[in-house]
This record gives structure tokens, C-alpha cells and sequence, in this order.
């Protein structure tokens, strides 16, 4: 395998996040009863203090907690790769790397801020938290590092990706996770839509408004989020950090970075200390953020205030969505199909400092299996839509014979993704596009906020 590996040292991993709110001026997040921007108490009935704290913090670096880190170095630095075989496979001038998070535990880029928001809960005396999941890698996450510190967790996973995705479900229970497929009969944000039709899918705003209900209900049982707000990007970062220090023991630095994206966590953490320096003006690098074509937030959405449950009982936030009530459909990439974007992410897409870029499924599981016959991983679902657009872009380097360097995250493996490439092999797959009309339905029924 002609393949460069960079790698750091343990005392490397990053003391601090880096927070980009400072650099940006995103709308606050309103009350959804009086419209005003809502205060910290809105967001402590639910969410540890700190995170709280950090979701509207100002101080550009947030120190990590020594806890935190001691339990990052079970699987943090990860690995820089340059993709040598990849490139001679495209016949491409352009360099390509990826930073592989798939060596986490859970196998995932989602531990990093799983494992800080247990903390947080443990310290302040939280007796169980719960959270949502769509493919599984968060639910998974939540599980692992609420277990690391004793902490009994409750995750509402999506039921098309329950019955999709069979291993997750052990998985999670093994690290003490209680596992219940959403919508449920255990609260009422579940139970009528279960009424409604026993077969719904679900969704994940249906899951986030029963992991609320839940903990809403219960004293001393907070709510987790996997992605979306402010304060899990921030705990991302570690990735983007640790990447800016391989390149420079590479000697190189990123023309253009590429990422998926469904509430937006994994690519924010890998570009974010990147883009600080763009907004700064010390670097050009462009950023492709990618999508599903059955759930274009980004590309079909509209940028407005919206819900981030289907219960409606979130702050309003102002994203990119497709509609609080979206039900996405059943494509294998479970982590993609959110309504909404990050609104960190949502800005830089309105600035034009991210660009956009919807994948079919079909291109993104030919894509994945491009590269894992070349170097070896076979990637999730998710990040197969980087892969896609990376191959892409090398492609037009080729053509115009660009010598340009191209990183992507690889923010997981695909090991729990069998089912899904069996059925790429078996042709039972099919190209989806969620219809402009639907999307136009659901923008009618988002709060009349700007």
C-alpha cells in the first residue's frame, strides 16, 4: 500500500477547543412561546450548565477538562493519511489526504463531544442522560462515554435505522445503553405518531422531542445532542486542531477541504480551525460541505428560524431546514437525515465561505468502494459523500492539470454498514431526491419568524 501516515505524539492532543463564534455573528436562538432570544434558564432545564455556557461563549479557546482528555488518549491523535494509492487511481496532480476518525471505540468522530457532555452531566450530579440517534454512531457515542463515567443513558433511535442498522443496538447495550425504537409508546411526542402508523420510520426530530420529553420529565436527567448546536461543534474541533499540526509535519496545507454533513458536527470540527484563519485573512482555502440529495437541507432548504424537534418544543433557531415535520426517506446514511443544518455551519453557507453540494446514494456507495479497493477502509455511509466529491474534485485536477492538495474527514467506518452495501451489490438501491414540493409544504408550516 503506498501510503504516508502522519501521526502525533499523546502530548499533542489539543489542551483547548477553538471557538469561531467570536469571528461570526450568528441571530440568537429564540424563546419558541415569546419569540425573544432565549435566555440561559431556557437551555439549563435540559443541558448541562457548561454546555450552556459554551454554546454562547465568546472566549475564542475553551480549556478541555483534564477527565476529558485522559479519556481522549484511549484513541486520540488519530491518523493524518496521505492517499497515495488513490491518487495513481484517478491519475490525478492533486494530493489527496483524509483524517480518519473511525478508530474511536464507538468507531466514529462522535465520542469527542459525547465524552465532555457526560462529564459535564456527571459533575453536576445528573443520575441518567438521553439523546436521539439516527444510523446509530451518536446513540453509540453517547453510550460509550456516558459509561466511562458511570452514567446511565437512554437513547431514542430512528426506527428505520433500528431495523436498518441491527448491530448498534448491542453495541450500545453493552456500554449500559438503553435502546428504544423511535417513534415509541414511552412519551407523548412518540405515541401519536406510533398511533398514527406503527410502520412510521421515524425521524430525527421525532427522536430529539422524545429524548426531551424524557428528560424534561425526570429531575436529575439532562438531554445530549450529537450534533447542531454551538457547544458540540466546539467539542469538535479537536480534530480540525490535531489536522492543522499533521500538516505541517507533512510540510503541506489544504487548497481544498471536504466534508459531510447532517446537523453539521464531523466537517465543522475538521474545517472550523481552518476557516478561522480564512475569515482572518491569512488563508484561501475553499470548503465543500456535502449532502444527501434525499435530505438537502443546504441545497433545497430554506435559511429561517425553525424548530428542532417535531414536538416544537425547542429555542427557535435560524439554519438552513427543510421543515421541522420532515420525515426524510430510508437511505442508509442515517446520519444525514436531520431537517436542519448547524447554524454555524448554515452561516458560513449563507457567507458563501462553505459551498455546498448534494450526493446521490448511488454515487456515494460507488465512490466508497472506489476507495476501500484502493486503501483498504470501507467508510460509513456518511462520509462515502466526501469521498464522492473528493474523487470528484481530483478528477478536475486532472483535467486541468491543477496540482492542488485536497483534504477530506473520514469521520467513520463502515462496519456496521453491511446491510446497506449488500444491498448496493443485490441492485436494490435506488436514486433518491427528496421532491421540491414536499420541501414547499413544509416551508409553510415554519414559524413566521425571519
Amino acid at each position: 500500500m503506498n501510503q504516508l501516515k502522519f501521526s502525533l505524539e499523546e502530548s499533542e492532543i489539543p489542551e483547548k477547543w477553538y471557538n469561531i463564534l467570536p469571528l461570526l455573528s450568528l441571530e440568537p436562538p429564540l424563546n419558541p412561546k415569546s419569540l425573544d432570544p432565549a435566555e440561559k434558564e431556557d437551555l439549563l432545564k435540559i443541558f448541562a450548565k457548561p454546555c450552556v455556557e459554551q454554546e454562547m461563549s465568546q472566549e475564542s479557546w475553551i480549556d478541555i477538562p483534564e477527565k476529558v482528555r485522559k479519556i481522549y488518549r484511549h484513541w486520540r491523535p488519530t491518523p493524518l493519511f496521505r492517499a497515495r494509492d488513490l491518487e495513481d487511481m484517478i491519475g490525478t496532480p492533486a494530493k489527496i489526504y483524509y483524517k480518519y476518525e473511525g478508530v474511536s471505540p464507538p468507531g466514529s468522530h462522535k465520542p469527542n463531544t459525547a465524552v465532555a457532555q457526560a462529564y459535564y452531566n456527571k459533575k453536576e450530579g445528573m443520575e441518567r442522560v438521553t439523546t436521539e440517534t439516527g444510523a446509530g454512531q451518536w446513540g453509540s457515542a453517547l453510550s460509550y462515554g456516558a459509561n466511562q463515567f458511570d452514567l446511565p443513558s437512554t437513547v431514542y433511535m430512528v426506527r428505520i435505522s433500528y431495523r436498518q442498522k441491527p448491530d448498534r443496538r448491542p453495541m450500545m447495550e453493552a456500554w449500559n445503553g438503553e435502546v428504544i425504537p423511535s417513534p415509541s409508546k414511552k412519551t407523548e411526542a412518540g405515541k401519536d405518531r406510533f398511533n398514527e402508523d406503527s410502520e412510521n420510520p421515524g425521524s430525527l426530530g421525532i427522536a430529539i422531542a422524545e429524548a426531551i420529553e424524557d428528560a424534561a420529565k425526570h429531575e436529575n436527567v439532562h438531554y445530549t445532542i450529537g450534533s447542531v448546536l454551538n457547544h458540540v461543534l466546539l467539542h469538535q474541533t479537536v480534530i480540525g486542531l490535531e489536522t492543522k499540526k499533521q500538516f505541517k509535519k507533512a510540510g503541506d496545507e489544504p487548497d481544498i477541504m471536504i466534508g459531510c454533513a447532517g446537523g453539521g458536527s464531523s466537517f465543522a470540527g475538521f474545517s472550523l480551525p481552518f476557516i478561522g484563519d480564512v475569515i482572518e485573512g491569512e488563508k484561501n482555502t475553499n470548503f465543500r460541505v456535502v449532502e444527501p440529495t434525499a435530505c438537502p437541507s443546504l441545497t433545497s432548504g430554506r435559511y429561517r428560524y425553525d424548530f428542532g424537534d417535531s414536538a416544537q418544543e425547542t429555542p427557535l433557531i435560524k439554519m438552513y431546514t427543510l421543515g421541522h415535520d420532515f420525515v426524510p426517506p430510508p437511505i442508509h446514511s442515517g446520519g444525514l437525515r436531520y431537517h436542519g443544518m448547524a447554524p454555524i455551519i448554515s452561516k458560513l453557507v449563507e457567507e458563501e465561505v462553505m459551498e455546498p453540494v448534494a450526493v446521490s446514494q448511488m454515487e456515494m456507495f460507488e465512490a466508497a468502494l472506489e476507495f476501500s479497493d484502493v486503501e483498504g477502509i470501507i467508510p460509513a455511509p456518511e462520509p462515502g459523500h466526501a469521498i464522492q466529491q473528493t474523487i470528484k474534485e481530483a478528477k478536475r485536477c486532472r483535467e486541468t492539470g491543477e496540482e492542488k492538495t485536497i483534504a477530506f474527514l473520514l469521520c467513520g467506518h463502515g462496519h456496521f454498514d453491511m446491510e446497506a452495501y449488500r444491498e448496493y451489490y443485490s441492485d436494490e438501491l435506488e436514486h433518491i431526491e427528496y421532491p421540491e414540493d414536499e420541501i414547499e409544504k413544509s416551508m409553510d408550516k415554519l414559524p413566521d419568524v425571519e
